[in-house]
């Protein structure tokens, strides 16, 4: 049984890259193939990766406010790549963000399977990936113990 593959970044102009490093190592702890794009990637660099790993999914990182702006075309990318992973996004996604459930809804309506406020655990965000994905405990505990 292969990993699952994941990509991961910050997107648009955003240079916020810790957070994204630290899911990253994660992510890896978990069982995942990571490929992680960095800071300040462009949309269409998510749907290259997510098209030459056959990613399950793709994690969007965005601290800076303009999510919305970066985002926009990046599902319609994956489509046409014929591609079609779980995708996420996560951290202060709107300028002047208030009402978290108003943003989580504008994502969602984006076409992103799940959304995740800046304060979101690791845990959670590996734990929403096993359950989405399908991964039990055993099997990744199995493809830790063979690498």
């Amino acid at each position: 049984m292969s990993e699952p593959s994941v990509v991961v970044g910050t997107i648009g102009s955003d240079a916020h890259v810790v957070g994204i490093t630290l899911l990253e190592h994660a992510l890896k702890e978990a069982g995942f193939d990571v490929r992680n794009l960095g800071a300040q990637t462009p949309k269409e660099a998510f749907v290259e990766a997510a098209a030459e790993t056959d990613a399950s999914a793709v994690l969007v990182s965005s601290l800076y406010g303009h999510a919305e702006q970066d985002c926009e075309g990046l599902h319609e990318g994956l489509a046409e790549a014929d591609v079609d992973p779980m995708t996420y996004i996560g951290g202060n996604l709107a300028v002047g963000q208030s009402e978290f459930e108003t943003v989580r809804r504008q994502f969602r309506e984006m076409g992103f399977d799940g959304v995740f406020d800046a304060d979101v655990e690791f845990e959670e965000v590996v734990s929403t990936l096993r359950a989405e994905l399908g991964m039990d405990e055993r099997s990744t505990q199995l493809t830790r113990a063979r690498s």
